[in-house]
């Protein structure tokens, strides 16, 4: 678990803060400008950026080929955030396997 010099957890940023605070700004461009450019509606990009949405299979398509990054990158950085949520949030419990011989 990440933790900072303070001690508080670092908690993986949504996709839609790079968006909002580092993309956007640096593009000089407005959200209706890079929805129209990514092919998607005002509303869905709006969401995305005010972390009311996550990134889909799609809009990571749309993102990585927008900034040459790939899809992998928006996906990782979404299932960073995903897997860090669930650690927290989720009740699953299940007992270990241990593996015989030398298996995995």
């Amino acid at each position: 678990m990440a933790a900072s010099r303070s001690g508080k957890e670092i908690v993986p940023p949504h996709p839609g803060e790079y968006l909002r605070e580092d993309i956007l700004p640096a593009l000089g461009m407005t959200i209706t400008e890079l929805a129209r450019r990514l092919g998607v509606t005002r509303t869905t990009l709006s969401e995305l950026v005010n972390e009311k949405r996550d990134v889909s299979l799609e809009m990571a398509q749309r993102l990585g080929q927008a900034f040459g990054n790939g899809a992998r990158f928006w996906l990782a950085l979404q299932m960073r955030r995903d897997v860090w949520k669930a650690e927290r949030e989720s009740d699953v419990r299940v007992q270990r396997i241990h593996w015989r011989g030398e298996a995995a």
